[in-house]
């Protein structure tokens, strides 16, 4: 990699939304906290130059969303693809980034390898490229996991993760190499511990599971009706996002607004804010599928996944099959705590103690073998214009890129507007996406509903 003044590992982290800003910068301090090795790429100091960049849509996080992970990185800003493949492209090797970590959905992981492939074409020296997966994987595993392939590591949260990967690139005949067995990074926090007078649930709500407005209406009837049955009991319902914000998916039917006209008891609340601090004075975690019941589980925190609507697929709860979590709010209401099996948590990656602690290692280990060459080979994606012809040329568009990686004509320059372009422009897009949420959670489900009539 260059040689530079400064041997601070200097990492670029493109994200397209709040969970996977918080995968993606919380990973890059993982990766530079210790690289083993004797090198001098490998044994640079563990604070990183971190540089933030936000991919320009639908789900584009906000302030409050990027405080609430904690990350402060030394630079931040919106971009489009073509912004940064050219901003990545355009730096000396003074300059250069030594670690980009693609913290996008598949799609737009796929855009980005091509975008970069074409950048820098054979062996050469370029950024080891990492991505991976904010949580559980639950579906569209091959999609997705093809759709990552070409990255120099691909993340895997667990072993069980990191064998199903590898088990989907040599079912196609490509290269498993990449795959590398790691944990998740936002992991952590102080043990459970009981403490007296203190009762508290908490109910982590997702944006789309469930989808629908009845079975969400359910889920808030039975919270609500927990909290009257046990006065004595803090009742809180963890919110993924406030009215108008956006996430990873798509919130048709927020809590908050079904909440409203309800009769709420007075040891009932509401509550945004950091999952690891809502955590300290939790006592129990309920929830349907949220990743926060894996950050529940290291902690050791009672957590039960339920089952009221059923362990299916799409609700992303079968997940949790074999790890006695599974419960119904009827066990719950008369006062069950769910045993989690140990086997299960170690498969998971979730297991407390050493063993998280020493999760990253590995992955250390083979960014210390990438940093320390001259130069790296070739970006090699699975899907090219000979695997998936009636595929690809589709996803790169939707980032304005042509079949072989270039900008299509008319792409953003990397270059950003100033002064009052960049207002109009700014304001404007907050139109664009307020006129999006409007569709979504009130045009859509009413058109729906005519529909069925």
């Amino acid at each position: 990699m260059p040689s530079r003044t400064d041997s601070r590992l200097r990492i670029a982290v493109l994200a397209d939304s709040d969970t996977r800003w918080k995968w993606g910068a919380l990973t890059a301090r993982r990766l530079a906290e210790r690289v083993p090795g004797g090198d001098s790429a490998a044994s640079r100091p563990a604070a990183p130059e971190l540089d933030g960049f936000l991919l320009r849509g639908r789900a584009t996080p906000t302030p409050r969303q990027l405080a609430e992970v904690g990350v402060s990185p030394d630079a931040l800003r919106e971009v489009t693809m073509t912004q940064f493949l050219d901003t990545v492209a355009e730096l000396d090797d003074e300059r250069a980034y030594d670690v980009v970590v693609l913290a996008l959905v598949g799609g737009a992981a796929q855009a980005a390898l091509h975008g970069l492939a074409a950048r820098r074409p054979g062996h050469t020296r370029r950024p080891v490229i990492v991505t991976g997966y904010v949580g559980v994987v639950y579906e569209k595993l091959a999609d997705g996991l093809l759709l990552r392939h070409g990255a120099d590591v691909v993340l895997a949260n667990s072993r069980h993760d990191a064998e199903r990967f590898r088990a989907v690139y040599e079912g196609v005949g490509a290269d498993a190499c990449a795959v590398t067995e790691a944990a998740l990074p936002f992991l952590g926090g102080a043990a459970y511990r009981e403490e007296p007078g203190r009762d508290t649930v908490v109910f982590a709500a997702q944006p789309s599971v469930p989808e629908s407005r009845a079975d969400r209406q359910y889920l808030l009837r039975r919270l609500v009706d927990h909290a009257w049955r046990h006065p004595g009991r803090e009742v809180v319902l963890k919110l993924r996002s406030k009215p108008g914000e956006h996430t990873t998916h798509i919130e048709e039917h927020p809590f908050q607004k079904l909440a409203k006209g309800m009769d709420l008891p007075p040891n009932f609340s509401l509550a945004y804010g950091n999952m690891s601090e809502i955590l300290d004075r939790t006592d129990l975690l309920v929830t349907v599928s949220s990743t926060a019941a894996l950050e529940s589980l290291h902690r050791s925190v009672p957590t039960a996944v339920l089952t009221d609507l059923g362990v299916r697929e799409a609700l992303g709860n079968h997940h949790f099959l074999g790890s006695g979590c599974l419960a119904s709010w009827d066990r719950l209401d008369a006062g069950h705590r769910p045993t989690p099996d140990a086997g299960w948590l170690a498969a998971q990656g979730v297991a407390p103690g050493e063993a998280y602690h020493r999760a990253f290692d590995h992955v250390r280990e083979r960014m210390s073998e990438l940093l320390s060459k001259e130069s790296l080979p070739p970006i090699a994606p699975y899907y090219t214009a000979a695997t998936a012809p009636g595929y690809l040329p589709g996803i790169l568009a939707r980032h304005h890129l042509a079949p072989d990686g270039t900008p299509l004509p008319g792409a953003a320059p990397a270059n950003e507007p100033t002064g009052l372009r960049r207002l109009v422009r700014y304001a404007v897009r907050d139109a664009a996406r307020g006129a999006y949420r409007h569709g979504v959670q009130r045009v859509a489900p009413v058109i729906r509903r005519m529909g069925e009539l």
